[in-house]
C-alpha cells in the first residue's frame, strides 16, 4: 500500500500538547513551512502566546483549550480544525505529563493521572483524527512517546508504563490500516533526553528539584524535526536523539544487563537543590509559567544530532556514502597503480 502524504504548505495540522516544550517548537516549525495548524492544550495563556507569534511570523493557527485526558475535548479540537479549515491531514499527539517518585509513593490518583494523560489522551487523539484522515483520503497520525517505551526507568513508573503502552496501542492500529488498505501512515516518535519544562512541570516527591539522569541532553528542535519528516514521509517509527539508540540495543541484547545500567543511572534524576514543597506542578492543572520551549538545561542542551540529520535526510545521505564509496574506490585503484609502477 502507497501512502502518498501533502507538502507542509499544503497541509492543516494539529499539534495537540503544543503550548511548551516539544509541542510548542512542533508548532512554530509546523507554521514556518506553511501549514494551517491547530494548536491544543490546557494552558490558554500559553496557546495565546504561542498563536500571536506564529501570526506575527505571517502563520495560520488557531487554539483550542482541551485536555488530552477528556475525550470529549479532544474530539471538540479535531471538529475545530475541520470547521476552521477544511479537514486535517497531519495528527500530531505531543501531549505528556510525568510523576518523579517511586512506586509505593506514587498514589492511585497520580498513577491514573499519568496514564489518562499520556497513554489514553494518545488514542483519544487518534480516535478523534481518524474520521477526518479517512474523509481526506490519506494523512498521518504522529505520536510521541519515549525510548522508554523500549525501557522505563526506576522512578518513573507511571510514566514508563503509559509508553509502553503506546508502543503496543500503535503496533496494533497501525496493522489494522494496513491490512484494510487505508493510505494513514502511523509514526511513532521516540525523544530521548530532551530539554523541556516537564523537568519542572512533572510531579516530584523526591524533595529535591529534578534532573536528566543521563546525558547527552537534546534541544526540543531535534524532536520537532523528526516530526516534520514523518508529516511528509511514512515511516513507522524514530528515535530523536542517536545517544538513545543504546537503550534499544542493549535491551534486546540483555535486559539483565540493561536493569544494572538503569539501576545505577536511574536514581541519578535529582540535584542538589531543595525542591519547596509548595512548588506548582502540571500533572491536574496547568502551570503557565513553564509555557516555553526549553527548559532548565539549555547551557547543556545539544542542538544537532547525526542521527537524526541522517534519517530525515536520506537522500543527502545516500550521496555522502555514494561519494564516499566512489572515493574509497578511486583512491584503492591509484594505491593499486602506483603499487605496479614501484
Amino acid at each position: 500500500m502507497r501512502i502518498n502524504l501533502k507538502p507542509l504548505d499544503e497541509q492543516v495540522v494539529v499539534v495537540f500538547g503544543a503550548s511548551s516544550g516539544i509541542g510548542r517548537q512542533t508548532a512554530l516549525d509546523f507554521a514556518e513551512k506553511g501549514a494551517r495548524i491547530v494548536v491544543a492544550a490546557r494552558s490558554e495563556s500559553g496557546l495565546t502566546s504561542l498563536v500571536e507569534e506564529i501570526t506575527k511570523k505571517g502563520g495560520k493557527a488557531y487554539p483550542m483549550t482541551a485536555d488530552a485526558a477528556n475525550f470529549d475535548e479532544v474530539k471538540a479540537v479535531a471538529y475545530a480544525a475541520s470547521e476552521r479549515f477544511g479537514g486535517i491531514d497531519t495528527w500530531t499527539h505531543v501531549a505528556g505529563t510525568m510523576v518523579l517518585a517511586p512506586f509505593e509513593q506514587t498514589t492511585p490518583e497520580e498513577f491514573k493521572r499519568v496514564i489518562e494523560v499520556n497513554l489514553l489522551g494518545q488514542v483519544y487523539g487518534a480516535m478523534a483524527a481518524l474520521p477526518y484522515l479517512r474523509e481526506r483520503g490519506q494523512g498521518a497520525l504522529i505520536h510521541v512517546s519515549s525510548v522508554e517505551a523500549y525501557r522505563a526507568l526506576p522512578l518513573q513508573s507511571a510514566y514508563g508504563a503509559s509508553k509502553h503502552g503506546v508502543s503496543g496501542f500503535l503496533e496494533s492500529l497501525r496493522v489494522e490500516l494496513e491490512n484494510e488498505g487505508v493510505p494513514i501512515s502511523v509514526t511513532e516518535i521516540m525523544p530521548a533526553v530532551i530539554n523541556t519544562p516537564i523537568w519542572d512541570k512533572g510531579r516530584n516527591k523526591l524533595g529535591y528539584k529534578s534532573h536528566p539522569p543521563v546525558p547527552p541532553i537534546y534541544h526540543p528542535k531535534i524532536v520537532s524535526e523528526t516530526i516534520l519528516y514523518a508529516a511528509e514521509n511514512p515511516i513507522r517509527r524514530l528515535v530523536a536523539g542517536g545517544g538513545a539508540l543504546g537503550v534499544g540495543w542493549l535491551e534486546r541484547i540483555s535486559p539483565f544487563l540493561t536493569d544494572k545500567v538503569t539501576e545505577a543511572v536511574g536514581f541519578n534524576q535529582t540535584t542538589d537543590e531543595p525542591l519547596s514543597p509548595d512548588a506548582p506542578d502540571g500533572l491536574f492543572d496547568p502551570v503557565p509559567e513553564y509555557d516555553t520551549i526549553e527548559g532548565r538545561f539549555s547551557e547543556k542542551q545539544i542542538m544537532s544530532d547525526p542521527y537524526v540529520w541522517a534519517k530525515t535526510n536520506p537522500g543527502k545521505m545516500n550521496l555522502i556514502l555514494a561519494g564516499g564509496l566512489i572515493g574509497g574506490l578511486l583512491a584503492y585503484g591509484l594505491f593499486r597503480r602506483n603499487s605496479k609502477e614501484a
